[in-house]
């Protein structure tokens, strides 16, 4: 349920930032936003004992928002802070770090940016980030956004996630698609 749930919200939330006018010095409301999810996020992640809080079913809708009007006073917009208070008045503060994380991929799909994650055996140097990047680009016609990890058991390769695709370019798979191809003779 929370990702139907999370894309609803986020979805809600993108088509009020991106109506929403701020002054032309000002970064868009989207991208305003977005930087405050994220932080706010980040808040979350790093501080359980505001988790419990803001997660209990036991305090009221009216003490969380308190809490979090507080705790963010000056800091966030009116539309954030608005939509923290829609969640908790709807009890899906829970689904916050999924309602941030698809509106972080609403934004990148307006602005034409893929995000890819990218596996690899060892670490790769620039050049060589900087060469997957450009071959990525041009296979999706978009920007992209690479976050790079080190997975030792691949061999060697890389493994590229985007959304729902997988590039599979690693050793590991080869050698597990011999094996069945070597049990298939046999």
């Amino acid at each position: 349920m929370r990702g139907p749930v999370a894309g609803r919200y986020a979805a809600a939330l993108y088509d009020i930032a991106s109506t929403e006018k701020v002054s032309p010095k000002d970064i868009s409301m989207v991208d305003k936003v977005e930087e405050e999810l994220i932080a706010v996020d980040q808040i979350l992640q790093e501080n359980i004992d505001l988790q419990k809080l803001l997660y209990h079913p036991q305090i009221t809708p009216a003490a969380k928002k308190e809490l979090l009007s507080q705790l963010f006073k000056g800091s966030i917009s009116d539309v954030t802070g608005n939509f923290l208070a829609l969640l908790v008045d709807r009890r899906r503060e829970t689904y916050f770090s999924d309602i941030a994380a698809e509106f972080v991929a609403l934004a990148n799909a307006g602005r034409n940016i893929v995000a890819a994650q990218v596996a690899s055996a060892v670490d790769l140097n620039d050049k060589e980030k900087g060469e997957l990047n450009g071959i990525l680009a041009r296979l999706t016609g978009n920007k992209v956004q690479t976050a790079f990890t080190i997975d030792p058991s691949l061999i060697g390769g890389v493994v590229v996630r985007m959304g729902d695709k997988i590039i599979d370019g690693s050793i590991k798979t080869r050698l597990a698609s011999l094996k069945e191809a070597l049990k298939a003779i046999s």
